[in-house]
């Protein structure tokens, strides 16, 4: 229907043009003393065939209307495989889409290697940097005080900052990465919380982690990098109070909960978009706005969901549903 009503747009001219011509070969046929069914019957027959040829462009615009759509909804096309072009300025328009088309595979050529080029360059200084911080860490062992815990404290941050360029330098290819297997869930929390069990202590925050006897299929290395995101946003914004971690009842939904500070109504829509610190994130002036943007694509890519739940001054939830369709194949 679409394309019948863009067809009678583009050549409603030249029914008008043909009218016209009809009305000034009928005067001029009159003005002869022409019979007036020799007229008309002239016009019917330029009219019948004048249909007939209309109808053949219909068909082949629709041909390319149909070929032009399949092409469009194709991941990638080749430009040669466009229709055949009828007039000269379809072949003009063909000719600039082609320049176009190799305009931007050139561009993108240019930008794939750069993106290859920054890639390698910070894995590369993620890998290095993991090298001074191990040497600070085993320095830093062996001296004792209030000084030396908080320095302990921010270069466990520093070593998570690091974690998490890796991560997100590692999210393009993490298809190619996950390795999807049945999991004990409380195996997986229990050593998310063991590394940052020194936090706890130093923020006297309490834990209170429940017996969570559940199977997950899922990826134990990113899963586990959400579950420390997680824990480490609910460490930064609790600053007294606890942080409790537990399934939802008749569920595969993990819970984390901290009485923290919250989060308030007007940033709670937009904590999953990427660069979005929020009010608290301002004010404390050290936030990424990556952490959750990251946990959002990985549990995405894992086939989980991840919502949050929270009240300004009375604390967060965050749900991680692991709900995963098992296919049996018979």
């Amino acid at each position: 229907m679409v394309t019948a009503r863009a067809f009678v747009k583009e050549n409603v001219k030249k029914a008008i043009v043909y009218l016209v011509f009809c009305c000034i070969f009928g005067i001029l046929f009159m003005l002869q003393s022409v019979p007036a069914d020799v007229v008309l019957y002239a016009a019917e027959v330029c009219g019948f065939l004048g249909i007939i040829c209309l109808l053949y462009e219909f068909y082949n615009a629709c041909k390319k209307h149909l070929l032009l759509v399949e092409l469009r909804n194709q991941v990638t096309f080749n430009i040669d495989s466009m229709p055949d072009c009828g007039t000269l300025i379809e072949q003009d328009y063909q000719k600039l889409v082609s320049d176009l088309f190799i305009q931007m595979k050139q561009q993108e050529s240019v930008f794939m290697s750069e993106t290859r080029d920054m890639i390698d360059y910070y894995t590369l200084w993620a890998h290095q940097i993991k090298t001074p911080i191990t040497a600070l860490s085993l320095i830093l062992q062996a001296e004792e005080g209030d000084a030396t815990r908080q320095m302990k404290m921010e270069l466990f941050k520093i070593e998570q900052y690091v974690e998490m360029v890796m991560h997100y330098l590692r999210m393009g290819s993490m298809n190619s990465d996950l390795v999807l297997e049945e999991h004990n869930l409380e195996k997986i929390v229990k050593q998310a919380v063991k590394k940052y069990a020194a936090v706890f202590i130093y923020k006297k925050i309490n834990l209170q982690l429940e017996h969570i006897d559940v199977q997950v299929l899922t990826d134990e290395k990113w899963l586990s990098f959400v579950i420390e995101q997680l824990l480490s946003n609910a460490l930064k914004y609790t600053r007294e109070g606890s942080i409790k971690i537990y399934m939802k009842q008749e569920s595969e939904t993990l819970i984390i909960e901290d009485s923290g500070i919250g989060i308030s109504r007007e940033d709670l829509p937009r904590v999953f978009e990427q660069g979005f610190t929020g009010y608290n994130g301002r004010m404390d002036k050290k936030a990424s706005g990556l952490g959750l943007y990251l946990c959002k694509k990985v549990m995405e890519n894992l086939s989980h969901r991840i919502t949050i739940e929270s009240e300004e001054a009375r604390g967060t939830q965050v749900l991680l549903d692991l709900h995963t369709e098992r296919i049996i194949v018979e």
